[in-house]
């Protein structure tokens, strides 16, 4: 049992059950803004386990093929596989039971909802790591592409297709994503740059990224807000998500007016909690 215990408390941080879980909101939020979970339970779990296999598989995937970077950079050294705690093998083979059994499910449950989730496992995997991660800061485009298939497939699955709110929830995503990871960029610059992957911050400067950062707080605030009226959020619900985006796009603002190291991780902070607090609120509509 104490063998068990340490293998699991192991795969939990290989998941990274925080990323993983916020990902998964997002796929259930985009699900529950157009589909009522009280009638349609069986299909809610088969999203909910799905995503989760599949986010938890790439993510699974991504640290198997990052342990050379990992083991280089002082954040992240301790992690299983770098730290030699988990093989490569054993690793490897758990990515890819997670990832197959997330898509054989998500493909059972809606052609077309496993075909994105498909799109975005491989846009995480082969696109953003293997192939542009170590290439170009630009990378982090594709990598928000996959961050914004999650909620694309819940609310193409409750709709039956694609309609414009799930293109604009998924851009929303897009443009949440450098926000959340740029600031981290700038926080760990060193750690990046010790380990060669390439960021805004090493290739354009901190000042050019901090104004790509608000850039894309706006942009964000505004896809989340137009997507809001499209699904009909009460208006109190509504009131709330523009308080809590001008938040967002004020702090922003306030780390590029008067950079700080605190203000900079509070806005990395904040980031999650925002794109949490939204998914609440598309979920209650």
């Amino acid at each position: 049992m104490v063998f068990i215990r340490t293998k699991l408390k192991l795969y939990r941080k290989m998941i990274k059950s925080l990323q993983t879980g916020l990902l998964l909101a997002t796929g259930l939020a985009g699900y529950m803004s157009f589909r009522c979970p009280v009638f349609n339970a069986p299909q809610l779990l088969a999203v909910a386990g799905s995503l989760f296999l599949a986010i938890s598989g790439s993510t699974v995937l991504n640290m198997w093929y990052d342990r050379d970077i990992d083991a280089r950079m002082l954040r992240t050294c301790m992690r299983p596989l770098a730290s030699g705690q988990v093989s490569s093998k054993e690793a490897l083979l758990l990515g890819l039971i997670l990832s197959i059994s997330g898509i054989g499910w998500a493909l059972a449950t809606g052609l077309m909802f496993g075909l994105i989730v498909a799109a975005g496992l491989f846009l995480d995997v082969v696109v953003y790591s293997v192939w542009l991660k170590r290439k170009t800061a630009w990378s982090i485009v594709w990598g928000g592409i996959s961050g914004g298939m999650p909620i694309l497939a819940g609310r193409t699955l409750a709709v039956g297709g694609f309609d414009w709110v799930g293109i604009v929830l998924a851009l929303g995503i897009l443009f949440w994503i450098p926000t959340h990871i740029m600031t981290f960029n700038i926080r760990y610059k060193e750690d990046y740059q010790s380990a060669g992957v390439p960021t805004f911050v090493s290739r354009y400067g901190i000042a050019v990224t901090r104004k790509i950062i608000v850039a894309c707080s706006i942009f964000a605030a505004l896809m989340m807000a137009a997507a809001a009226v499209g699904i009909g959020m009460y208006i109190g619900y509504l009131r709330l998500l523009v308080v809590l985006s001008i938040g967002l796009v004020v702090l922003s603002i306030n780390s590029l007016l008067k950079p700080s190291e605190k203000i900079n991780f509070g806005l990395f902070k904040y980031a999650s909690l925002y794109m949490l607090s939204a998914m609440i609120l598309m979920i209650l509509v």
